[in-house]
């Protein structure tokens, strides 16, 4: 059994237009400011928007609370789509905070590949399982 997850969230919505970046040719996607749109939620804490990652303020506290490495977190504008509005008229989104990984995949509690995926450590991936994030997917990762 690996210690270590990739794990491939959610995906509710995408980049806003308030979303601010940098992007040169042969390097990554530098993003400096977090726009995130929702265009559907099925509740999960835990989302993405390539290569970002957001969680409810009660998720980021009880990952603070646990004491994991290789994670920070910051503002992010949250906003409903014109789709999201017409599937979910009523529908309340709670608090969320950008999720920035900086740890190291294999050796901290969040880490990235250099392809940019998510790696948690089995206590992380317990931790979100707890914590109604169920629509990611999960495979074993190899250090």
């Amino acid at each position: 059994m690996s210690d270590y997850y990739i794990v491939e969230p959610e995906v509710a919505g995408g980049w806003g237009k308030h979303t601010i970046f940098t992007s040169q040719p042969g390097e990554r996607v530098v993003v400096h400011r977090l726009h995130y749109e929702f265009d559907v939620w099925l509740g999960d804490e835990l989302l993405e928007s390539t290569p970002c990652f957001i969680v409810t303020e009660r998720l980021a506290a009880e990952i603070e609370k646990a004491g994991f490495t290789g994670v920070t977190f910051d503002d992010v504008e949250i906003s409903k789509s014109g789709e999201f509005e017409d599937r979910y008229p009523n529908r309340k989104l709670p608090a969320f905070l950008w999720m920035k990984v900086f740890g190291k995949a294999g050796q901290d509690d969040f880490g990235r590949t250099p392809d940019i995926k998510l790696v948690v450590s089995q206590r992380v991936l317990r931790l979100l399982r707890e914590n109604g994030t169920v629509h990611m997917d999960v495979s074993s990762f190899g250090k």
